[in-house]
């Protein structure tokens, strides 16, 4: 496994981040294709024997429950100061209102931290930006989240980056706790974050970690093969439902490479991330063993030159989504 520094912290973070979306009781929340605990606790476990430190959950996700599968399984395994635990605030639960007032970020970090089963998060992100709170309400609320010792660092999520630049502007006004991360939607078909987002990160410094790195899988398999998850995910159509011709040549470049290569798409699609300055560590997801070893063997992929032309040559500009 390889490390990097994450941002200006002084943490110390796995080049791939566990993204604990999939873990959770069926029965909880909206996705009927997240696991159980039973089959989620040899993925997690694989991750760790592996080498990875850092882990991403929500406290929305799977009404909760996800949160309580990770933490367990992660007390059972590894020291606490041995991972990078990182959830997020902003999306309801049957009993959080949701947003991010002061009362739902300070109820939120007191329910996460009883489900994960610690005394504090490494990163706790804002999920997504609230229309309807003054941000400085939500950034001073984050700050006291930091002093009170609940949360060593806050990132973002999921923005405009105009947005993110207001955000870090006030906090440094104020001395408050700064944002350290940007938890982004990144991928070869959808690359708009390169355009204002990620500049931003690299002058400040702020660590990025890409969401949905393989489309939600669209470029691990042959253009319109279909998976449960992506025939009940109601999120899918809303981030990539418009550009199909475009995005199906893109998916074309990463198999003929892949195939040059004699690797799995994934390993491809992977390793193009992975060659960005800008990426700290993107978000993986893992359903089965072989999608932990496709991500392990990106790691060591040296794309050329001419590769990277090729996989990015067809990309045409799409409708930034997934703020939402």
């Amino acid at each position: 496994m390889q490390y990097t520094h994450f941002g200006t912290t002084g943490l110390n973070v796995s080049r791939l981040c566990l993204g604990c979306m999939t873990y959770g009781e069926p029965s909880r929340g909206k996705h009927a294709w997240t696991l159980p605990e039973e089959s989620s606790r040899p993925l997690i476990k694989q991750a760790i024997d592996a080498g990875i430190n850092f882990f991403d959950t929500a406290n929305s996700y799977s009404d909760g429950s996800s949160e309580e599968i990770v933490g367990k399984v992660l007390r059972e395994y590894l020291a606490r100061d041995k991972y990078v635990l990182a959830t997020k605030v902003f999306f309801p639960l049957p009993d959080l209102k949701g947003g991010l007032s002061r009362a739902s970020i300070l109820q939120s970090i007191d329910d996460s931290l009883r489900r994960l089963g610690t005394d504090y998060v490494d990163l706790l992100q804002i999920h997504r930006w609230d229309y309807d709170t003054p941000i400085e309400e939500t950034l001073e609320a984050l700050n006291d989240v930091v002093k009170a010792g609940k949360a060593r660092f806050i990132g973002a999520s999921s923005m405009h980056a105009a947005q993110f630049k207001q955000a870090l502007d006030i906090q440094q006004q104020q001395g408050w706790a700064p944002f350290v991360s940007m938890q982004d939607q990144y991928n070869l078909i959808q690359r708009e974050e390169e355009k204002e987002m990620h500049p931003l990160c690299v002058e400040r410094n702020i660590a990025v970690l890409p969401w949905s790195p393989l489309a939600r899988g669209r470029l691990t398999r042959p253009w319109g093969e279909t998976t449960a998850r992506s025939v009940s995910d109601e999120v899918i159509p809303t981030l990539y439902g418009d550009t199909e011709e475009a995005d199906a040549k893109i998916a074309e470049r990463v198999e003929k490479i892949a195939a040059d290569h004699g690797v799995p798409r994934a390993q491809i699609a992977l390793a193009w991330i992975l060659n960005k300055p800008a990426v700290t560590a993107p978000i993986i997801g893992a359903s089965r063993a072989g999608h932990l070893e496709d991500a392990i063997a990106a790691l060591d992929i040296a794309l050329s030159i001419e590769e990277i032309a090729e996989l990015e040559m067809a990309y045409q500009p799409h409708q930034a989504t997934g703020f939402k």
